[in-house]
C-alpha cells in the first residue's frame, strides 16, 4: 500500500500495514505522549516483510518507548539551561541555535527533543518571539554562526524562511547560517526553487546539515534534492545517529558515508544516542560505538570519516569520543593502524 499523505495516527499506520492490529493499544499509548508522522517517501522505503526493517525502526512507534530508565531525562542535552530567550540556545561562545519551529515532517522515535517537538510541543515562534530572538543575536557581537534547528526549519514556508534570513542579513557579525534538516531525505520535493530563493535572502554563507541514518534513505530523489541545494551554492554536511538495529554495523555505516560523499555531502558528525526518555532500545555502549567508528578507518576513504561525538548530558556540550590510535609507551608512542597492528613512534 502506497501512502498519498503523511501517516500521523496509529489507525493510519495499521491501515497501511505498518503495525499489527493487536498492537494498536500499545501504540495508542505511545501516540498519547509522542508525536507520529511518516511522509509518503518514508512509507515507501519500509520493507513490511522485514520485522527488523531499519527504516521502520526509526519512524514507526514501538511500545518500548513507554519504558523510561533512571538515567534518561526530558532535556538530555540541556537546551533549557542555555536558553536566555525563547527560541535561542547559546551553549558555545561563537554560535547559537535558533529554534524557530518545533514541527517536523517526520518524528524520529529516538529524538532527543521528543518532549519539545510535535503538535503538543513548543510550537512555532510568534513574530514578537522571533524579533526578540534576533535582537538577542544582534546585541552579542561574538555570535558568528546561527544554526536553525528545532523541529525542522525547512518545514517553514518560503515566506517565513525568507523573513528569517532577511533578519539575519541585518546582523553584520553573523557570518554563517546553518540549517539542520531531514527534508531532502524524507520530503525531497519540498526542496524547490521557492525554498532555495528564500535561503539565499540573507546573502550569507549558508550550510545545510542533512540528517540520515541508513543508506536506503539516500534515494535518487534525495540525492537530486541535495544536488539542487549544492548547485545553488549551499555546501552540505551530514549528521547521523548511531542506532542499535539501524546502522550499528560498519558495513552499513560505511555504505551510508559513501552515499553521502557520492552526493557531495561531507560526513560530519556521528552522534552517540542521547538519553532521551523511552529510547534505551536504540542505545549501545560507547565501547561498541568506538569499535564501529574505528572500523571505518582505513577501510573506506578519508572523505567518508565522520567524527564520533557525545553530547554530555546536562548541557555541557559535545565531546569527541572516538577511540584513540595513540598511547604512550616507554617514553615513545605506540600507534595502531587500521588493521589493529601496533607501531612505535619516537617522542619527537
Amino acid at each position: 500500500m502506497t501512502a498519498v499523505r503523511s501517516l500521523k495516527t496509529p489507525e493510519e499506520l495499521a491501515a497501511a500495514g505498518l503495525i499489527e492490529p493487536q498492537k494498536l493499544g500499545g501504540i495508542r499509548a505511545v501516540a498519547d505522549r509522542y508525536a507520529i508522522a511518516l511522509t509518503p517517501t518514508v512509507v515507501s522505503l519500509i520493507d513490511r516483510v522485514d520485522p527488523n526493517d531499519p527504516i521502520a525502526r526509526q519512524f514507526v512507534p514501538d511500545p518500548n518507548e513507554l519504558l523510561t530508565t533512571p538515567e534518561e531525562r526530558a532535556d538530555p542535552i540541556g537546551d533549557q539551561a542555555h536558553s536566555p530567550v525563547k527560541g535561542i540556545v547559546h551553549r558555545y561562545p561563537d554560535r547559537v541555535l535558533l529554534k524557530a519551529v518545533h514541527i517536523c515532517p517526520v518524528y524520529c522515535r529516538f529524538c532527543f527533543r521528543r518532549e519539545m517537538v510535535g503538535p503538543q510541543g513548543d510550537g512555532t515562534l510568534s513574530s514578537e518571539e522571533l524579533t526578540a530572538a534576533l535582537d538577542y543575536i544582534r546585541e552579542r557581537t561574538e555570535i558568528w554562526e546561527v544554526i536553525l534547528t528545532g523541529g525542522d526549519p525547512l518545514v517553514l514556508s518560503p515566506r517565513r524562511l525568507a523573513a528569517i534570513m532577511r533578519g539575519l542579513a541585518e546582523i553584520p557579525h553573523v557570518k554563517i547560517v546553518r540549517f539542520h534538516t531531514r527534508v531532502p531525505v524524507v520530503e525531497p520535493d519540498r526542496v524547490d526553487e521557492a525554498m532555495i530563493a528564500a535561503l539565499k535572502e540573507s546573502g550569507k554563507v549558508t550550510y545545510v546539515a542533512l540528517h540520515a541514518n541508513h543508506p536506503r534513505e539516500m534515494t535518487d530523489a534525495a540525492r537530486a534534492a541535495c544536488a539542487r541545494l549544492i548547485d545553488a551554492g549551499f555546501p552540505m554536511v551530514s549528521q547521523t545517529v548511531l542506532l542499535a538495529g539501524v546502522n550499528d554495523d560498519p558495513a552499513v555505516l560505511g555504505e551510508l558515508m559513501k552515499a553521502f560523499v557520492e552526493t557531495r555531502v561531507k560526513p560530519y558528525y556521528l552522534h552517540h544516542p542521547d538519553l532521551a526518555p523511552g529510547t534505551s532500545h536504540f542505545r549501545l555502549d560507547i565501547a561498541e560505538g568506538q569499535k564501529i567508528a574505528s572500523a571505518l578507518r582505513g577501510t573506506i576513504s578519508g572523505l567518508c570519516q565522520p567524527t564520533y561525538v557525545l553530547d554530555i548530558p546536562g548541557g555541557h556540550g559535545k565531546a569527541v569520543i572516538g577511540e584513540s590510535a595513540v598511547r604512550s609507551e616507554g617514553g615513545c608512542y605506540s600507534v595502531s593502524d587500521f588493521r589493529g597492528e601496533e607501531h612505535i613512534y619516537p617522542p619527537k
